[in-house]
């Protein structure tokens, strides 16, 4: 019996329910939603937070799908607490952040956004629901592949395009990401059937479905596949096989000695009440068990090694393991997004022109490279110096023979400059990029903003910068 039965049969025993049914009802993912968000509250967590997951995950997902859903909830407010406001620099140089400076871009956002109230005053329920599986078109451990769909003319490559953001966004947030990105149905996709750790994403591109293919070696799907050290240590009644969502923060040493101490009062089978304890805080942290009565965070390289970047990628240069952490937990899945992209290999066997806006890390640049992809001329627009000097790191470590520009600000990118790169370049093949989540993820409402979000809000100078390559390729043509 997992944890989560047990803890089923706990709270029941306690509340007298002696039933088999209605025990049964509470572990049925059909069952009735008030008794799955009165179950929630008497596990321990608030009715805000099973609210939250109820909403998010949807009225059929298990209760261990729930209390995972706010376990990497709780994990991105406390990350959101350990970086005051301080120290969270501004996306754009204009302190009175004005989000446009083009007034035909103005226009046309205006316009945008009078037909989807249109089509909401008019009741034309288009809501985007999130999969169960989430595995979009396919993925290569699934037989079932979707290859074909018909997009609408405006959004037919070339250019190609790849947006990408946190699926458990606010209501109505990919709804309008998809509006924006000329109406195309978001691929969601978990990274758990790439990689040993959760990462619910959504990816708007207009690439091909067909002749898709997986990096190769895969990578370890499991825990115990990814640290086999840890196997001689794992208790039984933690029943994790998957990581959670990577965060931008990891656990603190006072965290796991207090762990260590409340196992230590008890043999191999702690109490309930110590198990459920352990265990939430190992799904909120990714604890991995690395001794006995001992969990420890994951290191950087092995965060570095789940998300599908080189050994080191993040390492040296001066960049603390705070940033190390921060610039990962941000980052793409590398196999996940090289899936995605693989079909470009034959279209553009002499190399591909890239812009990369929101680079981060350079998770499509390294994905592209893994592919063996030759990256000719990338133009990549990253805010934070950190990043900046990462990716510059990976693009000379690995003898790239193209040509790597670095922009800091999305917002310097206007038509005179494209024009003048895109003269410079010929044209851009693949305009790719996630922009900031912090208004979109996390269990803390007041600051899920959407993607009117001071720093979420930057989704629409992809949009802004997506429309301009378009219509100067179109031009040139």
């Amino acid at each position: 019996m997992g944890f989560s039965e047990q803890m089923v049969v706990k709270v029941v025993q306690e509340n007298d329910i002696d039933s088999s049914s209605e025990n049964e009802e509470f572990m049925n993912p059909d069952s009735d939603e008030e008794s799955k968000l009165l179950f929630l509250t008497k596990m321990g967590y608030s009715k805000a937070e099973a609210s939250i997951a109820m909403e998010r995950c949807g009225p059929d997902s298990s209760i261990a799908e729930l209390t995972d859903f706010i376990s990497a909830a709780q994990m991105a407010k406390a990350a959101d607490a350990l970086f005051p406001l301080e120290d969270k620099k501004p996306f754009c140089n204009d302190s009175n952040h004005k989000k446009r400076r083009n007034l035909d871009y103005d226009l046309w956002k205006r316009k945008k956004q009078m037909k989807l109230q249109k089509r909401l005053l008019d009741g034309v329920d288009d809501a985007i629901h999130l999969p169960n599986p989430m595995i979009g078109f396919g993925v290569p451990t699934e037989i079932v592949q979707i290859t074909h769909r018909t997009l609408p003319e405006a959004a037919i490559g070339p250019p190609y395009f790849y947006y990408e953001n946190v699926a458990l966004a606010p209501k109505g947030v990919w709804q309008t990401i998809s509006r924006f990105l000329y109406d195309v149905e978001p691929e969601f996709v978990d990274s758990k059937y790439f990689c040993a750790s959760a990462r619910k994403r959504g990816y708007v591109h207009n690439l091909p479905l067909e002749n898709r293919f997986p990096l190769l070696p895969f990578p370890p799907r499991t825990i115990h596949d990814a640290f086999p050290l840890t196997r001689k240590w794992w208790p039984s009644w933690d029943t994790r096989t998957k990581l959670n969502c990577l965060q931008t923060c990891t656990a603190s040493a006072k965290l796991t000695d207090r762990i260590r101490k409340a196992l230590e009062n008890h043999g191999d089978e702690p109490p309930l009440t110590v198990q459920k304890f352990v265990l939430d805080e190992c799904r909120k942290w990714n604890l991995v068990w690395v001794g006995r009565n001992k969990v420890a965070p994951l290191e950087p390289d092995e965060v570095e090694m789940l998300l599908g970047f080189p050994r080191n990628h993040t390492r040296g240069g001066g960049i603390s393991r705070t940033d190390r952490y921060k610039s990962l937990g941000n980052s793409f899945q590398v196999d996940t997004v090289a899936y995605h992209l693989s079909v470009l290999k034959d279209m553009f066997p002499g190399g591909i022109n890239l812009l990369s806006l929101f680079s981060g890390i350079g998770g499509a640049e390294v994905a592209l490279h893994r592919l063996g992809i030759p990256l000719k001329n990338v133009v990549s627009v990253e805010i934070s110096e950190v990043n900046r000097n990462i990716v510059r790191s990976w693009w000379e470590q690995t003898n790239q023979k193209g040509t790597l520009i670095d922009i800091p600000d999305v917002q310097q990118l206007n038509g005179d400059r494209l024009e003048q790169l895109m003269n410079t370049f010929g044209g851009f093949d693949l305009v790719v990029g996630g922009s900031p989540c912090n208004n979109l993820a996390g269990s803390n409402r007041h600051h899920r903003d959407g993607l009117e979000g001071k720093e979420s809000s930057l989704f629409f100078d992809y949009c802004r910068i997506l429309e301009l390559v378009k219509c100067i390729s179109a031009r040139n043509q």
